[in-house]
């Protein structure tokens, strides 16, 4: 049987998670501003980007499926087009003006980000097609690496908001998302040199479970409820960073800045989360990212200056990095290849669902509920995550099981 190179899969696929949040970055700290700029209402400025994630949210199944059929590289590769077109549609939406074809490029972006996020279910097949002899072990180092392919974004991404941003005068920001769409493009063709055969389900020594056998165990349990609680909180107070930071007085390059230093968050402990997931469990790395989160929360709540979003912001990448990859390597342990398809279909769409209605949440949060109030919302949730993983870690055994 062929084993295509491991090395070389990780580094086109982190190449693309570069890619990826690149463009994910230059969104995020851009699209709310637009909505406020060209939004009906200023209470619906972050719809466009709740759009985004409602994209991700209905496209994230047929996605797996999709690539459970035609293989990894073809379903990437799908998915790149969809950036593409985003970022065009998106950029003429801001040059006529128009609330609902910039929703509408927000649509297309989520289908994009649905594919985008199988980039660390692809790292985890690489390792499995691999010659490494320590698949469990060889998968969370190969997930946290391909992660760990933001962290390019967290440079790129902010100087690129801020160069392009009156690319195209007097349209403030439509260069941002001209920029996208060439983002994507680079992402679309580096993705035709992956290299991972397709795992025929028939390679299982047992049959595929009913879905709800599968998300009853401890060990799914665990995996969903940590990436959930993980992407909505992250999301939510990054969405309303730039809103918050505008209000209280700051620049767009302020905003800009801590966005970047949030993604460096997110993804520089990417070079070791796998490394401490095979040492320490990926239960206790949950525990760890959730008291992270509630440090994020807290520095959030003492005050409204400058370092404090630095710093909140910061710890909110941090805590995101351990409890979003500690969940994801938890879940490769809950099924068996033939059921791999639907659970990580099933995964990222309630993962997205709850995201989606976050973000079309952010922007009214923000305007009746204020800053800090909402920081305060995400407590009891990052609370429960980190209870449920240590009860997880104390009753689950030895690393590595799967009960």
């Amino acid at each position: 049987m062929r084993t295509p190179s491991l090395s070389r899969n990780v580094a086109i696929l982190a190449a693309c998670q570069a890619f990826f949040f690149m463009a994910n970055t230059i969104l995020i700290t851009t699209s709310g501003l637009v909505g406020l700029t060209i939004a009906p209402n200023p209470a619906l400025a972050t719809i466009p980007l709740a759009a985004q994630f409602l994209g991700t949210m209905l496209a994230t199944m047929p996605a797996s499926l999709l690539m459970g059929r035609v293989g990894r590289r073809a379903g990437l590769v799908t998915g790149g087009l969809f950036g593409i077109a985003s970022g065009l549609v998106s950029t003429w939406a801001i040059l006529q003006d128009s609330f609902l074809l910039f929703i509408g490029g927000g649509l297309l972006y989520g289908v994009f980000a649905a594919f985008s996020q199988y980039y660390r279910f692809s790292a985890a097949d690489a390792a499995d097609v691999s010659a490494a002899a320590d698949k469990l072990a060889t998968r969370a180092r190969a997930i946290s690496l391909v992660m760990a392919g933001g962290l390019v974004a967290a440079f790129l991404g902010p100087e690129l908001a801020k160069a392009t941003q009156n690319l195209i005068p007097p349209f403030v920001f439509a260069g941002c998302y001209l920029t996208i769409a060439v983002v994507a493009l680079f992402a679309t063709l580096t993705l035709l040199f992956l290299d991972i055969p397709m795992q025929q389900a028939a390679a299982s020594d047992e049959p595929a479970r009913p879905l709800v056998e599968i998300i009853r165990q401890p060990v799914a349990i665990t995996a969903f409820t940590s990436a959930l609680v993980a992407y909505v909180t992250m999301n939510l107070l990054m969405t309303m960073t730039p809103l918050a930071m505008l209000a209280c007085g700051f620049a767009f390059a302020d905003s800009a800045t801590v966005i970047q230093w949030h993604v460096v968050g997110m993804f520089a402990p990417s070079f070791f989360t796998g490394s401490l997931i095979a040492r320490f469990g990926a239960e206790r790395l949950i525990a760890t990212g959730g008291a992270l989160m509630v440090a994020c929360i807290a520095v959030n709540v003492a005050g409204i200056e400058m370092a404090n979003f630095l710093a909140s912001l910061f710890l909110l990448g941090l805590g995101w990095n351990f409890m979003f990859i500690g969940g994801t390597t938890l879940l490769t342990r809950a099924h068996r290849p033939s059921e791999k398809a639907k659970v990580q279909g099933f995964n990222d769409l309630c993962l997205f669902t709850a995201v989606t209605v976050s973000a079309a949440a952010s922007g009214a949060l923000h305007e009746w509920v204020t800053w800090q109030p909402v920081n305060l919302l995400a407590l009891p949730l990052v609370l429960a995550v980190i209870t449920l993983a240590l009860v997880r870690h104390r009753k689950g055994g030895p690393v590595g099981t799967a009960a």
